[in-house]
């Protein structure tokens, strides 16, 4: 049994993950907030763990054990659209706890390679190829990124996993997965997955619906195969049309 940690756990498309995870008979160990609990929703399901804590304040020793012979780690993280989300401590959220997650598995020296997967955002490009999006999505994204501290963020923490991790890590194996506009549905549908964007992502935005970003993390956590063809690499995910 594939034993996985969630942080963000809480958050729209967390809370879909988990449950996309425990009904392919994996462990999950989800960290929330005390007034974001999932045990009302998960709590008669054996393979559910929840630890309530600030991810933030969190320290290296507190993570050791949850950490300890993982797996799988996911991160769901995001900033609150409000203004003390947006503008608000900590502007590094993501970054911090990617950067915090990866120096604890690097010490505890995994015998196999710790997956991380990432969830990220279509505004963010992929430097490692590079990508060269259209004139007018690079305007507005280069004011976004001087106004909105939460996309620097978002671009922050991929290029950690894409400088620092790297693609020939001991420990840790990377994948941060792009979604476009994000959607609510009540099902798993048609999805693609493409290596780079194939919209304007400020002008002609596709959408990518919560559960099938969480189906496309849990399918990727699960299937070796599918790891192999996007590890180390910031797959697209849209919705099929």
């Amino acid at each position: 049994m594939k034993k996985t940690l969630i942080v963000g756990a809480s958050g729209a498309t967390g809370k879909l993950l988990v449950a996309d995870l425990l009904k392919r008979d994996t462990e999950v160990t989800a960290i929330v907030r005390t007034t974001s609990s999932l045990k009302s929703t998960f709590e008669n399901h054996p393979n559910y763990h929840e630890v309530s804590a600030s991810i933030t304040e969190m320290s290296d020793n507190e993570l050791l054990p949850l950490l300890k012979d993982c797996d799988v780690v996911f991160s769901c993280l995001g900033h609150n659209l409000n203004f003390r989300g947006i503008f608000g401590q900590p502007k590094r959220l993501v970054t911090d706890t990617i950067e915090k997650m990866s120096r604890v598995i690097e010490s505890l020296k995994p015998d196999k390679k710790v997956k991380v997967i990432l969830m990220n955002t279509t505004g963010n490009c992929n430097r490692d190829i590079p990508e060269k999006p259209p004139l007018s999505q690079r305007f507005v994204i280069a004011i976004l990124r001087l106004l909105l501290p939460p996309h620097v963020d978002n671009e922050q923490a991929a290029d950690f996993l894409r400088t620092c991790i790297g693609q020939s890590h001991l420990f840790i194996e990377w994948i941060a997965v792009r979604p476009d506009s994000l959607t609510d549905e009540m099902a798993v549908s048609e999805y693609e997955i493409h290596q780079s964007p194939t919209r304007n992502v400020i002008f002609n935005a596709g959408s990518s619906s919560r559960i099938n970003v969480a189906n496309f993390m849990a399918n990727l956590a699960i299937d070796s195969e599918l790891w192999d063809v996007w590890k180390g690499k910031m797959p697209v995910i849209y919705n099929a049309v």
